[in-house]
């Protein structure tokens, strides 16, 4: 029993606690005020669930490295060397973008700044207690991020226990069946890019740039695509590796793909061995 009464606890808190313990979030720094960079790097160090993987002082170089080290919040200026943060912004290629939190002088800039849903706007010059306050806000968010996905993983492990009981597709069926309204669409899996988690339903993205929703968990879905082309690479993304365009490793070992409409993703720890032996890549 998962939840036993027996030895008064479920097994659900005590693994979600702990999974909430391995929690760590990324960030990263763009101003180009040194100064003001080196303020942000000093009150973030404070908290030890929050790691800085970089900064930079210019555009180019900080959606560069973004894109390349996938963080999960981005702190940065409304300006940039004449450059504008939403610029910044609008060239992030990350399917998933991280969260952005302005930290300005430039108040007038707030309203817009929300309508390219910044997580926070921060106005300089602040005091300790306003910035630690943000931050707090950071990790509660990313708490209740991880934990939501932690579930997802408890639910897609009871999905494959429950399939080991149901006989699979045949590897040569080349279609499968996706409930749409009052209709069900046949669609060619060799047609199918890739696949991503969004809350309860599934986006499967096409060739021909469609995208279909399901209700239907990963674990499920790869199973009924039942193809050695479909790799699940994340917790929430499936690709098809024949729509692989690059393998990209970067200098801390994290590890992306890049496929043929320049969409790149990130392949996380879980999953990265049998992604590397499935593309037989190292």
């Amino acid at each position: 029993m998962l939840n036993n009464p027996t030895y008064g606890f479920s097994i659900f808190s005590y693994l979600e606690e702990n999974e909430m313990k391995k929690m760590n979030i990324s960030a990263f720094i763009i101003d180009s005020d040194e100064v003001a960079k080196a303020k942000v790097k000093e009150l973030i160090h404070q908290h030890s669930v929050i790691e800085v993987l970089d900064d930079s002082s210019n555009a180019e170089d900080a959606i560069e490295k973004i894109n390349l080290l996938n963080p999960d919040v981005v702190f940065l200026d409304v300006e940039i060397n004449k450059v504008s943060g939403f610029e910044i912004i609008e060239n992030i290629s990350l399917l998933k973008k991280p969260m952005f939190v302005f930290v300005t002088k430039h108040h007038e800039y707030a309203i817009k700044a929300f309508d390219y849903f910044a997580f926070d706007y921060i106005l300089k010059p602040y005091k300790k207690d306003r910035f630690f306050n943000s931050l707090n806000k950071i990790i509660e968010f990313k708490r209740k991020e991880e934990l939501a996905n932690f579930q997802d993983n408890l639910e897609n492990i009871l999905d494959l226990v429950k399939e080991k009981n149901v006989v699979s597709h045949s590897s040569n069926n080349r279609r499968i069946n996706i409930k749409t309204g009052n209709k069900v669409i046949f669609l060619d899996t060799n047609s199918i890019k890739y696949i991503s988690a969004s809350g309860y339903y599934l986006e499967i993205f096409t060739i021909d740039n469609k995208k279909y929703l399901l209700r239907e968990s990963l674990s499920s879905i790869i199973n009924r695509l039942n193809s050695s082309n479909f790799i699940r690479i994340h917790r929430s993304t499936i690709i098809n590796s024949n729509y692989v365009d690059e393998v990209i490793t970067s200098n801390y070992g994290e590890t992306d793909v890049k496929t043929n409409d320049n969409k790149i993703f990130r392949v996380s720890k879980g999953y990265k061995k049998e992604f590397q032996e499935l593309m037989g890549v190292r």
